[in-house]
């Protein structure tokens, strides 16, 4: 757990400095949902989940401040070459001298198997993105995995869902989101009841906190079911899952050519 905790004091130390050089970026990822923990710190180590990276979002007016900071300030390599086509259109890529540790900043929105946008969100909250789209970043996955089940989980029990607020888990933005995109609404949903039925079955929990979890679930698909939606999303979904309701997403995160592309040139 050594590791998670570095991983997480080099994400605050990374933001601040950027904060202070007056470029707006936040913590994603399972670096963020740590941080979010709180109270459930403890169980969230329970549940095993280990850190293994750092993911920043930002904006892309900033650009050129980013990989400046980053590069001459923070001493990070940027990598530069890519095998795949328009890949630093909405990222930048960066890793230590080492090469041992990579760190991405998405520009705008995170582009995965649905998009989140973040333009104008990110003053919502710091130092991570806010909390409504650190859940959807999690519940967005198609083939939804272990370690985002772990995060959701926590993500639920460590905050309310109902109106905006601070630190509020906002149903009426994830509802009004989702009620103009069947695909998007598509896998959140199925997603939900995925993390309510996996969890029942983790000895970390409690029964108190796989109750409270089916409930915050339920009341979100609640707010999700009850939003009118658009005709855009009915269309769509009279088509159902006939056809492909989400992104291909390339694997990036494990390709050896990132690091290579960074330590050859040393």
């Amino acid at each position: 757990m050594a590791q998670s905790q570095n991983l997480v004091s080099e994400a605050l130390k990374i933001v601040d400095s950027l904060r202070s050089a007056g470029i707006v970026a936040r913590i994603l990822g399972a670096t963020a949902v740590r941080i979010h923990a709180h109270g459930y710190l403890d169980l969230h180590m329970a549940l095993g989940r280990e850190l293994s990276d750092v993911d920043f979002v930002a904006y892309s007016k900033q650009r050129d401040q980013i990989e400046k900071h980053f590069t001459q300030e923070l001493k990070y390599k940027m990598v530069t070459e890519a095998i795949t086509p328009g890949l630093f259109m909405d990222r930048c890529i960066f890793f230590d001298e080492t090469g041992s540790s990579r760190i991405d900043v998405f520009l705008d929105r995170l582009q995965m198997n649905h998009t989140i946008e973040f333009r104008d969100r990110l003053e919502r909250s710091y130092p991570t993105i806010p909390v409504t789209e650190l859940l959807l970043e999690k519940l967005q996955i198609v083939r939804i995995n272990e370690k985002d089940v772990k995060d959701t989980a926590i993500l639920l029990l460590a905050h309310e869902v109902g109106k905006p607020s601070d630190d509020v888990i906002d149903a009426n933005y994830v509802s009004k989101l989702l009620s103009n995109d069947w695909g998007f609404y598509y896998t959140v949903s199925t997603n939900l009841e995925k993390v309510r039925t996996l969890t029942q079955g983790y000895s970390a929990l409690t029964d108190g906190n796989k109750s409270e979890i089916s409930s915050k679930i339920e009341k979100l698909l609640d707010y999700i079911e009850k939003q009118p939606k658009s005709l855009r999303w009915k269309i769509r979904a009279s088509i159902g899952t006939s056809q492909r309701w989400y992104n291909e997403v390339e694997e990036v995160e494990r390709a050896e050519w990132l690091r290579d592309a960074v330590i050859k040139k040393e």
